[in-house]
C-alpha cells in the first residue's frame, strides 16, 4: 500500500498549538513587501559593515541598532501590529516603540559609518559624490531646528490622538500607515538631532548641548498633559476599540487608562534618559577640550627650550 504524503491540513492538525501560535504571530496582518525588503536590506548592509570594520567598539552600538530595528519590525509586520489595531493600550505601546524607543536606540548607535562600510565600494563612492536635492536639504535643516523639531515631536502625538483623526486613521488603510509611518520617521529625525555626539557647530544641524536638553524638557509637559487627559477622561474616548475589547475580555476603562498611562509616563522618562545621554556627550567634549588645551600648553612653539629645561630642573 503506497504511503501518501501528508496534506497541509494533516500537518497543521499534528502541529503543537503553541508552535502554530508562534508561527501565526510572525504572519503580518497587512504585509508590506517593500517594508520587509527595507528591513532585510538594512540588516544585511549593517551586518556587512560590522564584519568589514572588525572593531570591538561596534559591538554595543550594533546591539542598540538591531534592537531598534527589531522594535520597528515587531510593531509593523507581526501580530503586535494586528493587536495594536484592536486594543488601544497596545496601540499606545506600538507608538511608544515607533516614536520613542526604536528611534532612540537607532540614533544612539550612530549607524552611518557602519552602514557606509557595508555598501559596495562603487555605490559608496557614488553616494559620496552625490548631493541631495536642495529642497530635501532645506526640509531636513528645517526639521532639525530645535523649535520646529520639538513642535513636530509633540504635535504629531496630539494630532493622531485627536479622537476624530484617530478614528479616521484606524478605519483607513492609507491613514493607518500614514499615522505609523509619520511617527517612526519623525521619531528618527528628532532623536537623530538630539543624540548627535559632535560638539556644537560641527554641522548646521548640530546644536548646543544645553539647547537640546531644553527641547527635551519642553516636550515633556505636553506629553504628560495628553496622557493625563486620556487617563482621566470618561470611558469611551476612542469607541472604535469596543468590539475588540469585549472579544479580548478587556474593559474599555482599563484599556483607555493603560493607554493613557503609556502616553503619560514612559515618554517623560525618555526625556530624562535623553538628558543623561546628552550630558555624557557634553562631559566628554569638555574632557577632550581640556586635554587638547593641555597638549598645546606643553608644546608651545614660542617657548624658549633652555628656559623650559631650567624651570623643570
Amino acid at each position: 500500500m503506497p504511503i501518501l504524503a501528508p496534506t497541509r491540513q494533516t500537518v497543521i492538525e499534528n502541529t503543537p498549538a503553541w508552535l502554530v501560535d508562534i508561527a501565526g504571530f510572525f504572519v503580518p496582518v497587512d504585509p508590506l513587501i517593500a517594508l520587509l525588503a527595507v528591513y532585510a536590506l538594512v540588516v544585511i548592509v549593517y551586518a556587512r559593515g560590522v564584519i568589514r570594520r572588525r572593531r570591538r567598539t561596534d559591538i554595543a552600538p550594533a546591539i542598540a541598532f538591531m534592537g531598534g530595528l527589531i522594535g520597528l519590525y515587531l510593531f509593523t509586520q507581526t501580530g503586535l501590529d494586528g493587536l495594536g489595531r484592536r486594543l488601544f493600550f497596545v496601540h499606545r505601546l506600538q507608538h511608544l516603540v515607533l516614536h520613542h524607543l526604536a528611534p532612540f536606540l537607532i540614533a544612539l548607535a550612530l549607524p552611518s559609518a557602519v552602514l557606509a562600510a557595508g555598501l559596495p565600494a562603487g555605490l559608496r563612492r557614488r553616494l559620496a559624490r552625490a548631493s541631495a536635492p536642495r529642497l530635501l536639504r532645506l526640509s531636513y535643516r528645517t526639521v532639525q531646528q530645535p523649535v520646529v523639531g520639538g513642535a513636530l515631536f509633540v504635535g504629531l502625538i496630539a494630532l493622531w490622538l485627536t479622537p476624530a483623526v484617530h478614528h479616521w486613521a484606524m478605519a483607513s488603510r492609507a491613514g493607518y500607515w500614514l499615522m505609523n509611518g509619520s511617527m517612526a520617521v519623525e521619531g528618527l529625525a528628532f532623536w537623530w538631532f538630539m543624540l548627535d555626539p559632535r560638539p556644537p557647530g560641527a554641522s548646521t544641524t548640530t546644536h548646543g548641548f544645553g539647547t537640546r536638553i531644553v527641547v527635551l524638557w519642553a516636550v515633556m509637559p505636553p506629553q504628560i498633559a495628553i496622557g493625563a487627559m486620556i487617563t482621566l477622561s470618561p470611558v469611551g474616548l476612542y469607541p472604535g476599540y469596543a468590539v475588540a475589547e469585549r472579544a479580548h475580555g478587556v474593559s474599555a476603562a482599563i484599556d483607555q487608562q493603560i493607554g493613557g498611562l503609556l502616553t503619560w509616563i514612559p515618554p517623560a522618562m525618555m526625556s530624562v534618559i535623553g538628558t543623561l545621554v546628552i550630558m555624557r556627550f557634553a562631559f566628554a567634549h569638555q574632557r577632550a577640550t581640556a586635554r587638547s588645551g593641555a597638549v598645546r600648553d606643553d608644546s608651545d612653539p614660542g617657548e624658549n627650550p633652555t628656559s623650559s629645561r631650567s624651570r623643570r630642573s
